[in-house]
């Protein structure tokens, strides 16, 4: 056997043992899986030179300690700024607004939403987002166009056939400054 299978079979022979150790190692279930995944990830990555190791098994428990030991640093690190800076400012809910028109951006097709995110709520000219996305300026400017004629039909505004509006309508008026981060 060779390649995927014997993978495989590594993996089904030593799972339940790795995720004992990690888990006695980092002392808490809510990041063994995950460690777990990673160490078995880069095994796959590396496999080929893996297999033909006396005890590909040790390098899979020493690749697990390093990355949780990396992800304990991390969080040290995290916890270290927290202290010396003090918690970030607690962000207020999103408004109706806000709600309403992620809502609608949703339904829009996603080469349109991009276009139109690009471009109303980051502030990036024309230009900046033809090249982000690869297309041509016209391709944007259609795409803007048409963009905020759904917009406007999907948050209650005129439609096509009705007066036309540079932007939503004025009931839904965002700016990226209260579209909030999500992490």
């Amino acid at each position: 056997m060779s390649g995927p299978d014997d993978f495989d079979q590594f993996y089904r022979a030593t799972v339940a043992r790795l995720t004992r150790f990690v888990y006695a190692y980092v002392g808490e279930n809510a990041g063994t899986q995950d460690l777990v995944q990673d160490a078995y990830a880069r095994a796959w990555q590396h496999w080929g030179r893996l297999r033909g190791y006396d005890s590909p098994e040790a390098w899979l428990r020493t690749v697990a300690r390093r990355l949780a030991t990396s992800r304990w640093r991390r969080l040290h690190r995290h916890r270290a700024a927290v202290d010396r800076l003090g918690p970030s400012a607690a962000v207020a809910p999103p408004g109706e607004d806000v709600v309403l028109l992620v809502a609608a951006l949703r339904q829009l097709a996603e080469p349109t939403r991009s276009a139109i995110v690009l471009h109303h709520l980051l502030d990036q000219p024309v230009a900046a987002v033809a090249a982000e996305l690869d297309v041509p300026i016209g391709t944007v400017k259609a795409r803007l166009v048409r963009g905020r004629e759904q917009l406007a039909v999907l948050l209650g505004g005129p439609s096509a056939a009705g007066p036309t509006r540079p932007g939503p309508p004025d009931r839904i008026c965002v700016t990226h400054r209260e579209v909030p981060d999500v992490h």
